[in-house]
């Protein structure tokens, strides 16, 4: 009977203060308190602020009068807005933007498919293939990182004007073709597959183009991905290298030295119709960081783990 009694009789008021003490007992000693979140949030918050103004002041800039944009301070939210520098910047240059818009998407694009191409069947060959000085082999594509690319500027130009291209568009991506960064970043990914697969597709008769390019291809779309962002962004923000090679020729101009070109348009130096044409190089390059900064991400993270 006093069992029951005690079974049946109610929860004291202490119950929910001792459920409440356990809730704050399994916090866990790192988990930041609220206070420092907030303050967390609020310095993230403020340096996003700091980092992002001056896209912000690139892009409302384009739509400002030169006037306006060169008060102190710009009156960048109270003026009168209009799209006359992005169609002056698109049209009324000395070198207009859309050829140099086509000369860098066929940097862009014929640089990210020659990488994707080469890295794959390069490090294909250091993790499949059994041959001597693999190791060796693969730092000599590490030491070609390590090389300053001014110091292989002068070099390659001189050699494409001795094979008389400089006048052809395949000149601003000919010494790109290849990159040792892609290389390592593929051979990272591959190295993920156990050697037991490569070994029962051999015995299945699986040659290495089909065992590459059926099998290990499709599980390493991430590193594929990452890769040909990275090599197209390379190949689409290039400026040194085009501007020796086109400093004779417009028409190789592209976006990039295009845009410099607009401070030399005949009226004198207009701020608003640079920032105007630097919105519009901005605009694939963010395009394509935002939709694929998934894949990015996971193709970096790909090779971190074997």
């Amino acid at each position: 009977m006093s069992r029951l009694i005690e079974q049946t009789t109610p929860a004291s008021p202490a119950a929910p203060a001792g459920r409440a003490e356990l809730r704050r007992s399994k916090r866990s000693p790192n988990q930041p308190g609220r206070a420092a979140a907030t303050a967390t949030y609020v310095w993230l918050v403020l340096a996003a602020i700091v980092l992002l103004f001056p896209v912000l002041l690139t892009i409302v800039g384009g739509f400002l009068p030169e006037g306006q944009l060169v008060r102190r301070p710009p009156g960048l939210f109270n003026g009168h807005y209009s799209f006359g520098n992005y169609v002056a910047a698109w049209h009324e240059t000395v070198v207009p933007l859309l050829p140099a818009l086509a000369n860098s998407l066929f940097v862009g694009l014929v640089i990210m498919l020659a990488h994707l191409v080469t890295s794959c069947l390069a490090a294909y060959s250091l993790v499949f293939v059994r041959m001597p000085l693999r190791k060796t082999i693969f730092w000599l594509f590490m030491a070609t990182i390590m090389v300053p690319y001014e110091a292989i500027v002068v070099p390659n130009a001189l050699f494409i004007r001795s094979l008389g291209m400089e006048n052809n568009r395949w000149s601003l991506v000919l010494p790109f073709l290849a990159n040792g960064f892609g290389v390592f970043l593929m051979r990272q990914a591959f190295r993920q597959f156990p050697d037991e697969l490569r070994q029962a597709a051999l015995l299945d008769g699986c040659g290495h183009l089909r065992f590459l390019c059926g099998i290990v291809l499709p599980s390493v779309r991430p590193s594929l991905t990452a890769l040909a962002v990275w090599s197209f962004l390379q190949g689409w923000n290039m400026y040194f290298w085009p501007l020796i090679i086109s400093s004779s020729n417009n028409s190789m101009n592209t976006l990039q030295t295009a845009v410099f070109a607009l401070k030399s348009n005949g009226n004198g130096t207009q701020q608003a119709l640079v920032l105007a044409g630097v919105s519009i190089t901005l605009i694939p390059t963010l395009l394509l960081v935002i939709f694929g900064q998934r894949w990015f991400v996971r193709g970096f993270m790909a090779g971190a783990v074997k």
